[in-house]
This record gives structure tokens, C-alpha cells and sequence, in this order.
């Protein structure tokens, strides 16, 4: 498709607004983080430890990933639009449920449940690809995860000011009420936007060997996952390095957990300048050693004793910065390995993306101690970093092959 869609807002009868798709994705980034500053009460609430509480991150990523896998072939089969009404109310009615649970057990089921929210990552970036081609969509979704970007920037620091006033339930019901809208919003303005296949889900799943016998779909969707691995590691043992090695608020770890979101912020407000521009395999593996070198100087500081809250939260924007420079263009590229397939290979790229989030999450909680400090998770980080330049290298490779 060369030519732009012809897009209204509010009429679902034309693709949906850029400004729908940033609030799905924005949704999905909000569910995930935004709680986190609360763990700590929560564990006192429910009587339980940190350990089992810090599975709320763990366990959403892996049921998230686990959805992908089956978000894209559905989507590809019935249309985006119908999936991500039904996810949504799903997720409405698991929100209701973390709020009122009342036990540890009970809120961590509904925890996982809410992870169905995933609907709205997946398919605001398949919506997308399903409009543009590979380097204008390149562009497209940087600006759509740009959007998305402010959203966790500063939602760690409302749920830390909503803990302060509210309780850990104040999150959970801003999850609610933002939840609530992003329906109306998409009821009212998401149109359809992928060609129905007419083939049934047994035909549709038969087709994901065709994704991965490519090595370019491997490459991209390694390359994302190893790279937003470091996120996601971080995303599990920042909070405790916050609170319990550098003994901050929950405000103060709300505040400063936000710092990769500053970076992610300019990463895809450049991949929306330059990707249409100078190709996406360049702005990956740029964005890879930018996201390697911030983990890998953060590292040699602790090592010096010099190791601050300020140092290990301020170096992580360039863990930031190289996300927003690699999942855009990544995703990108792996949904155009096999356009006909993007809705597939969106949901199995976020499956390998977000399932390797999911484990690396639960490792840095599990690694982490008052006594170990920041260092095994700033090792963590930096493993994945390195494997994330090594597999755009291999894409890079692959594709000089090809031309």
C-alpha cells in the first residue's frame, strides 16, 4: 500500500487515529509498571513476602507471552478490531478482581488474567503494518511508541503518589478507569484494518513454520527480545534495589524508575525521523550498542564503588534510548518478512519477546539480596545487551547475503 489511509477520527468505518493506537499501546505499558512502587505494601497487605509478591511481574509477562502466540493467528482469522474489544473487557473485569482480591493467591490470578491487555500491544502495532509498508511503518510505530513511551515514563511515579494517598489499590483503580475509556475509544474509533483471510485457526497456527524457518524473522525477533530483555530484567529488580539497597519511598523509586522512559521517548522519536530515511537494520544495531554501552558503564561503576541511585537509574535511559532505537524497527522487520502474516508475527515475535521478559524478570528478583547489591542484575542486563548485537549483526549478515 504506497498510498496513505484515509483516516477520520471517531468513525470506525476508516482505520483507527494514531492517537487510538498510542493509547492501546499505552494501556498495555501502564498495566505492567505501574503498580510497582507498591510492592512493598502490598506484600505487607497481604501478609506475604516479596519474593512471591514480585511474581506479579513475572507471571503477567510469561501468561502475556504465552497469549501472543494465539493474539495474532485469531486476529489474522476474525479481524483486529473485534479482538481487542473482547480483551479489553477481560481486562476490565481481572482489574476488578486484583482490587478486591483478598488473598496473595487470588490477586496474582487475576494479575495474570489481566495480562490479556496484551491485545492492545499486539494489534496497535499489526494495525500499523497492516497500513504501511516495512520503513514507513518503521516510522509509524516509532511514533505510536513514542506516544506510548510518556506513559511509563510517569506512570511509576503516579502509582507512587496514588500508594502515598490511596493505598496500592489507587493503581489498580486508575488501571480501571483508563481501561474503561481506551474501550470507549476503540469501539468508537477503531476500524478494521486487516484483510479477512477466510482460512480457519487450524490453518492459520499450521502457518507460523513459515515464520520460523526464516532467519530474518529469528534475527529481528531475537534482537528484540534479547534487547528488551535488559528492560525486563530491570523491570524485576529495580524496584528492590530502589527500596530495599538504596532505601527510597515508594514516591522517590516511582520517580526514579521512569528514567529508561526518557530515553525509550527520544529512541522512538528518532526512529520516527530517520527510519524512512536511512533503513531499519542501521537505527537496530545502533540502538543495540547504545543500550549494551549504558548497562556495561553502570556495571564498571559499581565495581569501582562508586555505585549511586542516581548513577544506576540516571545510565539506565540509554537501556531506554536503544529500545526505542531497536523494538520499533525490529518489529518492523520482523512483520515484513511475511506481510501476509504480520498479525502472526506480531503476536509471535511479542511471544518470544516478552516470554524471555517474563524469565529474566523472575531471575534478577530471584538473584537479588541486600548483601548482593545491584551487581546481579546489572550482569543479567549486560548478557542480553551483548546478545542483541550479536543477533543484528547475524541479520546484517543474512541480508547482505540476500542483496
Amino acid at each position: 500500500m504506497n498510498s496513505p489511509p484515509v483516516v477520520r477520527f471517531l468513525d470506525r468505518s476508516t482505520p483507527p487515529h494514531v492517537a487510538t493506537l498510542i493509547l492501546l499501546a499505552g494501556l498495555s505499558a501502564m498495566a505492567m509498571n505501574m503498580f510497582l512502587p507498591s510492592l512493598n505494601n502490598m506484600t505487607e497487605y497481604f501478609q506475604s513476602d516479596y519474593s512471591r509478591m514480585q511474581l506479579s511481574v513475572g507471571l503477567y509477562l510469561g501468561i502475556s507471552a504465552g497469549l501472543q502466540v494465539l493474539i495474532g493467528p485469531i486476529s489474522d482469522r476474525y479481524g483486529r478490531r473485534p479482538v481487542v474489544l473482547w480483551g479489553l473487557v477481560i481486562f476490565l473485569i481481572a482489574t476488578l478482581g486484583c482490587i478486591f482480591a483478598p488473598t496473595a493467591e487470588i490477586f496474582l490470578v487475576f494479575r495474570m488474567i489481566q495480562a490479556v491487555v496484551a491485545v492492545a500491544m499486539v494489534l496497535s502495532r499489526a494495525a500499523v503494518r497492516d497500513m504501511y509498508e516495512q520503513d514507513q511503518a518503521a516510522s509509524m510505530i516509532g511514533y505510536v511508541t513514542m506516544g506510548m513511551a510518556v506513559v511509563p515514563m510517569i506512570s511509576p511515579s503516579i502509582g507512587g503518589a496514588l500508594d502515598a494517598s490511596f493505598g496500592w489499590r489507587g493503581s489498580f483503580w486508575a488501571l480501571f478507569l483508563m481501561g474503561a475509556f481506551t474501550l470507549w475509544l476503540a469501539w468508537s474509533d477503531q476500524g478494521e484494518t486487516a484483510v479477512q483471510s477466510g482460512k480457519s485457526l487450524n490453518r492459520q497456527f499450521s502457518e507460523y513454520p513459515e515464520l520460523l524457518m526464516s532467519p530474518r524473522f529469528w534475527g529481528y525477533s531475537l534482537t528484540a527480545g534479547f534487547c528488551s530483555g535488559a528492560f525486563f530484567a530491570y523491570l524485576g529488580g529495580g524496584p528492590f534495589v530502589g527500596s530495599e539497597i538504596f532505601g527510597m519511598s515508594p514516591f522517590w523509586v516511582g520517580v526514579y524508575f521512569g528514567a529508561p522512559a526518557v530515553g525509550y521517548f527520544f529512541g522512538n522519536f528518532l526512529t520516527g525521523l530517520l527510519a524512512s530515511r536511512i533503513g531499519i537494520i542501521r537505527l537496530v544495531l545502533t540502538g543495540s550498542l547504545i543500550n549494551a554501552f549504558g548497562v556495561l558503564l553502570s556495571l564498571l561503576i559499581f565495581l569501582v564503588g562508586q555505585g549511586s541511585a542516581l548513577s544506576f537509574f540516571g545510565l539506565m535511559t540509554f537501556v531506554g534510548l536503544g529500545n526505542g532505537l531497536v523494538i520499533p524497527n525490529a518489529t518492523a522487520g520482523m512483520l515484513s518478512v511475511r506481510p501476509h502474516l504480520a498479525g502472526s508475527a506480531s503476536g509471535l515475535g511479542g511471544a518470544i519477546m516478552i516470554g524471555g521478559g517474563a524469565a529474566l524478570s523472575i531471575l534478577a528478583g530471584a538473584s537479588l539480596s541486600p548483601e548482593t547489591g545491584a551487581m546481579p542484575l546489572l550482569a543479567i542486563m549486560l548478557a542480553t545487551s551483548s546478545a542483541a548485537v550479536v543477533s543484528i549483526l547475524l541479520v546484517y549478515r543474512r541480508e547482505r547475503r540476500i542483496a
